[in-house]
């Protein structure tokens, strides 16, 4: 009896009456047919914001780093701000990948692919910039752990900088090499749809022969659980470092215990809500309803809404300690953060990460497709939001009133920011376009278990 080990009660996962061929037709379709009128609005749009990026970050290199907002008080701002939202939104395509193959959630099957494909994007945004910030991208070597030219001259291993260069390289290798073994079926397939010659080597390159025998497919599920395991503490591990780079300092509002734990459930909170607005607009697009279906994006709303509670209760901690420690610098840090000249940015932060994800206590809020494309859109401002409350407010009024400033970004900041994101959706338009965006092979091994067909047929045995 099938019916054992899926329970009647689950809303099917692969809707639509599909069988084994119409998922692979369903899902070579957006590769193999021509790029539709949205996809052209949309890439050109990313392709303009990313070159006026890149214009920006050529000024600024030849220029210097003086031409953006920064002054003596607020010496890190937009670039330290964005890095740490971009590794955030990476954190959901490992988490929904490793972790949730870990506990053998079924539901991870329609999204998965999109989500580590959006990890790797996201890391490469975050990379450019501190690149950048050492106005001298030519010497980047010299983060790496090797002797340069000046003989033995060892890099500072007691610099949480240093660890994020670490973590982040580690972080996408793995995430790299777990996404491409998990394509490997998805490429053979498409070589052995492929008609034109010059598609089908280019395929069978990168499918590394796979022949789809069960030796394949033994190794496949081996490789994917050790790879899952690997990846499991480096969700982790990654926004733990990121958060050191406050937390090992002696600033108030930076050296707080609890940033770890409260960085790496931001992280999470902000990738699954990027993972919400890149999946809602691509089943659209791509025709893909039948795979990514409503309660795939409910089960990422509730996943949203535990997060956001999660963060929520790390804000307040932060605001009872700072109280509780007697430390007057830290009492006026978070005061100032709270009603001073950034008081804006900081409601906005409590507005959209710890009030509006609330609403997804509501099954008829939380199953609402607009509602939560615009909940997830909402919640990564306020991740930005977040990042630029702890950098920018706790350095602009320190110890010393006669070196209080205010920072404003001059229009290289915001250029270099809009850059990224553009740069982030050419890379994704275009994977959208070359590389399977459901992972085929592993949605029809649920298929049986959670394709609709199969369940109504399995009750109608059952009774």
């Amino acid at each position: 009896m099938a019916s054992h080990y899926e329970a009647p009660i689950r809303k099917p996962l692969v809707t639509g009456n599909k069988t084994y061929h119409q998922i692979s037709v369903d899902v070579a379709k957006p590769i193999e047919g021509k790029a539709n009128k949205q996809w052209w609005i949309v890439f050109s749009i990313s392709l303009v914001l990313f070159m006026w990026g890149v214009g920006c970050m050529i000024y600024t290199i030849s220029t210097g780093i003086g031409v953006w907002g920064l002054n003596k008080t607020v010496g890190w701002a937009w670039d330290i701000t964005n890095f740490v939202w971009w590794i955030g939104i990476g954190h959901a395509g490992t988490l929904i990948s490793a972790v949730l193959l870990l506990f053998r959630q079924k539901w991870r099957m329609g999204i998965n692919r999109s989500a580590e494909a959006m990890t790797i994007f996201s890391v490469m945004q975050a990379g450019l910039f501190p690149l950048i910030h050492m106005g001298r991208p030519w010497l980047a070597y010299w983060g790496l752990p090797i002797p340069n030219q000046f003989g033995s001259l060892w890099v500072n291993f007691n610099s949480p900088l240093l660890w994020d260069v670490f973590a982040i390289s580690t972080y996408l290798t793995v995430s790299l090499v777990f996404w491409w073994t998990g394509l490997l079926p998805d490429f053979a397939m498409i070589r052995d749809r492929a008609v034109k010659p010059f598609q089908k080597k280019i395929y069978s390159l990168v499918s590394f022969g796979w022949s789809g025998r069960a030796k394949d497919w033994q190794r496949f599920e081996e490789i994917s659980l050790v790879l899952a395991g690997l990846a499991t503490p480096l969700v982790l591990s990654v926004h733990t470092i990121v958060s050191f780079d406050f937390a090992t300092s002696v600033i108030p509002g930076w050296h707080t215990t609890i940033f770890p734990p409260y960085f790496v459930a931001g992280a999470i909170f902000s990738g699954f809500a990027m993972v919400n607005t890149l999946l809602i607009v691509m089943r659209k697009v791509c025709n893909l309803e039948d795979y990514i279906t409503l309660q795939h994006i409910e089960l990422m709303n509730i996943v949203i809404m535990i997060t956001g509670s999660i963060v929520g209760c790390a804000y307040i901690t932060e605001l009872f300690i700072a109280w509780y420690s007697g430390v007057e610098y830290e009492q006026y840090a978070f005061l100032n953060r709270a009603t001073g000249p950034y008081w804006w940015a900081y409601w906005a932060m409590m507005t959209c990460n710890v009030f509006s994800p609330q609403l997804m206590w509501f099954k008829k809020l939380r199953t609402s497709i607009i509602f939560s494309f615009i909940i997830s859109i909402v919640v990564n401002i306020g991740m930005w939001f977040e990042r630029f409350v702890i950098i920018v407010t706790s350095l602009h009024r320190d110890y010393l009133p006669s070196s209080w400033t205010m920072f404003s970004p001059s229009f290289v900041d915001i250029g270099i920011f809009i850059g990224t994101i553009g740069f982030f959706f050419v890379l994704f338009l275009l994977y959208a376009r070359t590389f399977p965006v459901i992972a085929q092979a592993e949605v029809k091994t649920i298929l049986k278990s959670s394709g609709d067909n199969y369940k109504k047929l399995r009750d109608k045995n059952g009774k």
